[in-house]
């Protein structure tokens, strides 16, 4: 969702402002509704703070409006602080989660540590215009030079553009590349097992590359 978020302290005392578009909000669900007509188990998690912030009651409101066009997809209602720990809990009871930009910048956080690293987790950006894949941390500066950043993130981001256009075997066979190259622990040092051979970014890309050219 696009919004505008102003802050500002006055006598001792701070204040934001979040402007919730209603049309963006809209876009938002429309978008997660479609996209699991064609993939995804059909079932939508709203992750909203409704008991305090207006923003997110309005967020609420417009999904409950919505949900009733998609008989086919089970919608359900989750406060973020409850959401937070279900995803330490179960993480495989959600599907698809919708939110606002602030609570998907705390649960995507977490999220990667439930994989391992956030070098495992790909993004796609997606909507009315040009989309991008990437992966879902941001840069790494200091890593510049050193070969010891994952890269599977940035493949698994390949995999989601071919799925994202039609072509699941090409997709489906980057994941199975990268799932190979875990089983044999070609990894990069934050996720490597004890004892396990020592292996680069430059290592592992080329050791995929490799997988998939033997296919």
């Amino acid at each position: 969702m696009q919004s505008i978020i102003a802050s500002c302290v006055y006598k001792n005392k701070s204040f934001d402002y979040i402007n919730a578009s209603f049309i963006y909000i809209i876009k938002a669900y429309i978008y997660s509704f479609l996209i699991m007509q064609r993939k995804f188990r059909k079932h939508l998690t709203v992750v909203d703070k409704a008991n305090v912030l207006a923003s997110s009651r309005l967020w609420r409101q417009i999904a409950q409006e919505m949900a009733p066009n998609y008989p086919e997809v089970t919608t359900d209602y989750m406060f973020v602080d409850n959401a937070a720990m279900k995803m330490i809990q179960e993480p495989a009871f959600f599907d698809v989660m919708v939110t606002e930009n602030t609570f998907g910048d705390i649960l995507t956080d977490e999220g990667s540590v439930i994989s391992g690293s956030m070098g495992l987790l790909p993004s796609a950006s997606t909507g009315e215009s040009t989309p991008v894949f990437e992966p879902i941390h941001g840069s790494w500066p200091q890593a510049k030079g050193l070969n010891i950043a994952n890269p599977l993130a940035q493949i698994l981001s390949v995999a989601m553009l071919f799925e994202y256009f039609d072509c699941k075997e090409e997709g489906a066979l980057i994941r199975k590349a990268v799932d190979a190259s875990l089983d044999e622990n070609v990894r990069t040092p934050e996720i490597q097992v004890a004892d396990g051979a020592k292996y680069g970014t430059k290592e592992v890309g080329q050791w995929i590359v490799d997988y998939i050219k033997k296919a």
